[in-house]
This record gives C-alpha cells, sequence and structure tokens, in this order.
C-alpha cells in the first residue's frame, strides 16, 4: 500500500545546528565554478517521519532516476530535523529538498528561495493531502481536545505540519493554549508519539492519520483499538518536494518535468527502475503531483491563526 508523506526543531535553534549539517552536506551548486551555476552534484535531503534508520533506501528509485535524467550524481542527505534542511537550503548545500507543508512555508516566509515542484501521493490520480489525528490511549476518558487540558501531551516538532502546527491550532480553538495548558512533549517522529500515547507515557498527542490507522498496525507495533482518535483536522495539502532557486533555470525544469512526469510507480517499474517494490519515500506513496506555492495557502493561514505561536516555531 502506497502512504504520502507528513512529517513533521524549532528554528531558533539554527544557529547551532546548521555549522554541523553544513559541514555534512559538502559541495552544492551553489560552490560551482561552471558558467551555469551547476555542479556535477545535486544534494537531496529529507527528514525521517518515524524512527527509521532506511532512509536513503526508501527514496533510491528517485535518485536513481535524478542522476539518469540529470547526468548529475546525487548524494542523499538525512537531516536531523526540519531546522537543518531550512538552513541548508538557505546557505545553498541542499538542492533537493523534502520538506513537510509547515516547514516549507517556514523555509520559504523566511527568505530561503526554493521551488515546490511536486507533492506526494498515495495513490494514482488522488488528490494530494491528509489529517493530523488526535489520540488517546483507549479507555483514558479524554474525549475531546477540551480534555487535553493540564494533560502531558506528545507533539512530534516544532516544524511538524500534523504533528504541532495543526494541532496547535486545534487545541487553541477548543480554549486550551498548547504552550500554558498542558505539559508539552517533544516525540521527535509521528510513530514515537502514537506508541507513547499508547504505553501512557503521555496523556494524550498527535500524529498523522494514517500512521495512527495503518501503519503501526501493519508493523506490529500496535494493536488495532489501542488508540482513541478523538479529533481530525482539516485536509493538510502533501508535503512538498522543492528545488533550491540557486540552480539554473535550465537545471530546475529538468528536475520539476522528472519529479512531476516519471517520479511515480508507474513509470519506475516500466522502466526498470526499481527491483520489486517500486513505492516512494519512507511510506511508500506512488508518487508525485505537480504543486505550486499556493497549494501552501492553508497552512500559512493556521500560521496567521496561532500569531506568536507560529512566529515562535520560526
Amino acid at each position: 500500500m502506497y502512504r504520502p508523506v507528513k512529517r513533521g526543531a524549532s528554528l531558533s535553534a539554527l544557529s547551532a545546528i546548521a555549522a554541523l549539517v553544513l559541514a555534512a552536506c559538502g559541495d552544492s551548486a551553489a560552490d560551482s565554478g561552471s558558467s551555469s551555476g551547476d555542479s556535477d552534484e545535486l544534494v537531496f535531503a529529507a527528514v525521517p517521519s518515524e524512527e527509521a534508520t532506511g532512509l536513503q533506501a526508501a527514496y533510491e528509485p528517485i535518485i536513481a532516476l535524478l542522476e539518469r535524467e540529470t547526468g548529475k550524481q546525487v548524494t542523499f542527505q538525512k537531516a536531523t530535523d526540519y531546522a537543518a534542511i531550512i538552513e541548508g537550503q538557505r546557505a545553498g548545500k541542499i538542492d533537493i529538498a523534502q520538506y513537510g507543508p509547515f516547514s516549507y512555508v517556514l523555509a520559504t516566509d523566511s527568505g530561503v528561495e526554493t521551488t515546490p515542484v511536486g507533492a506526494q501521493v498515495e495513490e494514482k490520480n488522488e488528490r494530494p493531502g491528509y489529517k493530523s489525528y488526535g489520540i488517546t490511549k483507549a479507555g483514558s476518558g479524554i474525549d475531546s481536545l477540551d480534555d487535553y487540558q493540564g494533560k502531558k501531551v506528545c507533539f512530534v516538532d516544532p516544524a511538524s505540519t500534523s504533528g504541532y502546527l495543526y494541532p496547535s491550532a486545534g487545541l487553541l480553538d477548543a480554549g486550551v493554549d498548547p504552550k500554558q495548558d498542558v505539559t508539552p512533549v517533544m516525540a521527535g517522529g509521528h510513530d514515537a508519539s502514537a506508541i507513547a500515547v499508547a504505553k501512557g507515557q503521555c496523556d494524550a498527542g498527535f500524529a498523522y492519520d494514517s500512521m495512527v490507522t495503518e501503519q503501526l498496525i501493519e508493523s506490529g507495533q500496535l494493536a488495532k483499538g489501542d488508540l482513541d482518535v478523538v479529533w481530525k483536522s482539516e485536509m493538510i495539502m502533501s508535503s512538498p518536494l522543492a528545488v533550491s532557486d540557486d540552480l539554473s533555470p535550465e537545471l530546475k525544469d529538468t528536475i520539476a518535468t522528472v519529479i512531476q512526469e516519471k517520479a511515480n510507480v508507474d513509470y519506475l517499474e516500466s522502466n526498470g527502475m526499481c527491483g520489486g517494490d517500486c513505492a516512494i519515500g519512507e511510506e511508500g506513496s506512488w508518487g508525485y503531483t505537480k504543486v505550486d506555492d499556493s497549494a501552501y495557502a492553508g497552512v500559512r493561514r493556521v500560521c496567521e491563526t496561532l500569531g506568536e505561536a507560529c512566529k515562535e516555531a520560526s
């Protein structure tokens, strides 16, 4: 089954993080001495949405496709968090970035020059999108976000769309301050948040929809019925793949065409680009569909609603 990517440290800590991640990223197009401004290497970065070790393998079909279509070496970087990706692109050290919707908005609204070229979809011809779920341990007595008041609550990451941004807005709508009225815990991953709630380490929490209803159950980490879903967000636009504007227009156009027309299970299978399992990304999506910046207007609206709480994450 193919599942869309919905991933989610505070950008106030970026200066400390950036030095480490940039040293690891190596040269990028911005460092090239070529007349086009493009080097022979492209750096592709992503953040795991769960405690997974095979993140690079999950993107290997796309990496191979990009190498074939661009003629360049593609180096994969597993970033520690979205803050590292944002600063990596700002500094010209990351050429292609798999963002979450909120982290993309944080990046572009803080001046990072990057263009979204594709959003992941679970199935062919499907409209990209997913939801954040508010979850509790079954039988906890917590029936709504109102009941989160005074509780220990697991979030995912301060720059996570479905693991922090939309949950914070939902709590505020319910009259619960996500900073003052709960004890917040940053679990670091959607799987970690859900499992912590199931084990009683957090009274309640948040994670994206299919992590709760499919992935953890299919992996055997949770059983059906371990968690109750007490809240669902509005539909959130899927995570964008964004290309640095430091690259030449020609190279950007080539990458965009590859992502929008060829980075999908159908093309990869028919062209022998993968062995058996062509699903893309950590959650195994069908592929990408065309997207532009306007698709993330909903995320910006939620951020406007949050006001200072959203600014603190940036």
